[in-house]
């Protein structure tokens, strides 16, 4: 894709600007955010819709993995395979 750094994703504002269609469409093609730089330095992150809302769902999902484990560090009551799978059976 022309106008684009394929290798790093890195792209100032004004190529934003100026080139948002080509940006957009390698955003929404390799799922890979790109960098926006103002002056040089770092500014902000583009990203496609799809990206963005599948970030977020692996983020929560990662959070309560972590919130569980703490939970049964500090000594929650736990169970098992099939306790688990009758409880979900019982809904």
């Amino acid at each position: 894709m022309q106008g684009v750094n394929e290798s790093v994703n890195i792209k100032s504002s004004s190529a934003l600007r100026n080139s948002y269609n080509a940006i957009s469409a390698y955003a929404k093609e390799t799922q890979e955010p790109v960098f926006i730089t103002v002056n040089g330095e770092g500014d902000g992150v583009f990203m496609s819709m799809d990206a963005y809302e599948r970030r977020e769902e692996v983020l929560k999902l990662r959070e309560q993995i972590l919130l569980a484990e703490e939970q049964r560090i500090y000594g929650a009551k736990t169970m098992s395979i099939a306790e688990a799978r009758e409880a979900l059976k019982k809904g």
